[in-house]
């Protein structure tokens, strides 16, 4: 029993008609828990173009305030060691240059920071793509981030776009309050950075 015929997965055998020890799965199989129908939800695109708009799927059992809450949570945990809290980086406004995480305060290259208008403008489904595969210097996190999370990031990514360059008209009373009497002409502008959280 101590010395009986064993085969290697790839070595050559008469009966499998691959002739390998191993045969591949039949044609179509997919391993249990891994079929992927909602083409959107998991690629972040439609016909080759990125979404504009969160997937249904994204939102499946939960408000907007819970994505949202959950992404602040894993953007916490994953993005933020690079992007830092507000989503700081180089390709912006040069305040945001300092508002980077640990790992870039240590060396590690500049990311591009969200509130430049190249990426202000971007669909959000280019967020989830870039988490998902990665680009430039990034690495992907598919194998790290779930689906559902990577969604929900995205979301609060937009959320952070948006706390920095909302419009007037979206702001509350109490908020042009704090705010003061601000020109317009400066409307566009970041709001002061030491207000920033």
């Amino acid at each position: 029993m101590a010395d009986q015929p064993r085969y290697d997965p790839l070595e050559a055998h008469p009966v499998y008609t691959q002739e390998l020890m191993s045969d591949a799965p039949p044609r179509g199989t997919v391993a249990r828990g891994e079929l992927q129908l909602d083409g959107p939800f998991y690629t972040g695109k439609v016909s080759g173009q990125f979404v504009s708009e969160l997937p249904e799927a994204a939102l499946a059992g939960r408000t907007m305030a819970e994505l949202l809450a959950r992404g602040q949570e894993r953007y916490t945990i994953f993005c933020s060691h690079c992007h830092g809290r507000v989503g700081g980086g180089s390709g912006g406004d040069p305040r945001y240059e300092q508002l980077v995480g640990m790992v870039v305060e240590r060396g590690y290259p500049l990311p591009p920071t969200y509130h430049q208008d190249r990426l202000r403008q971007a669909p959000i489904g280019h967020f989830f793509d870039v988490m998902t595969n990665g680009l430039a210097r990034m690495p992907p996190h598919a194998y790290l981030i779930p689906p559902g999370d990577r969604w929900a990031i995205a979301a609060y990514v937009r959320a952070l776009q948006l706390s920095q360059f909302a419009p007037r008209a979206l702001l509350a009373p109490p908020d042009l309050e704090k705010l003061g009497a601000q020109p317009a002409a400066s409307r566009s502008q970041p709001p002061d950075m030491a207000a920033t959280p």
